[in-house]
C-alpha cells in the first residue's frame, strides 16, 4: 500500500498498554498503544527502535504480533504488522475469570457482586 492508501484505513483511537520486543533483543519494553488498525498501530514509549527495525508486540486478547517500524518521531512510532489482526479483539474485555492487570486500574470493572461477600469486613 502506498502512504495515501494507508491513511484511509479505519483506526481505533484508544489507550492500551502493550509490550514491544526488538528483534535480536530479549528485553521487553512497555508502550502505550495510541491507535490501532488491522494493518498496524501507533505506540508511545521508550523502546529503542529505529525505522525498519523488526519488532513483536504483545496485544491484549491477541498475543504476539510481528511487524516492522514504519516511522519514529520522539517517543512515538508506527508499526506495520506482518499479518492483519482484528483490532476489535484488543478492545474486548479480557476472558472471564482472568484479571486484566495490563490495563490501568481505573479502566477495569469494579468488584463483582458475588465476590463482595468474600471480602473481609473490618
Amino acid at each position: 500500500m502506498s502512504n495515501v492508501e494507508t491513511r484511509q484505513v479505519e483506526r481505533d483511537s484508544l489507550l492500551l498498554l502493550a509490550q514491544v520486543r526488538v528483534d535480536g533483543s530479549g528485553a521487553e519494553y512497555p508502550v502505550k498503544v495510541r491507535n490501532l488498525s488491522a494493518g498496524g498501530m501507533m505506540a508511545e514509549g521508550k523502546a529503542p527502535v529505529a525505522r525498519g527495525a523488526v519488532v513483536s508486540v504483545a496485544l491484549r486478547n491477541i498475543g504476539w504480533v510481528g511487524g516492522t517500524v514504519a516511522w519514529k518521531q520522539d517517543d512515538r512510532f508506527g508499526i506495520a504488522f506482518v499479518e492483519e489482526i482484528d483490532p476489535k479483539l484488543a478492545r474486548a474485555p479480557v476472558a472471564a475469570g482472568a484479571p486484566d492487570l495490563a490495563s490501568p486500574r481505573f479502566t477495569r470493572p469494579p468488584i463483582e457482586a458475588q465476590k463482595l461477600d468474600q471480602l473481609r469486613k473490618i
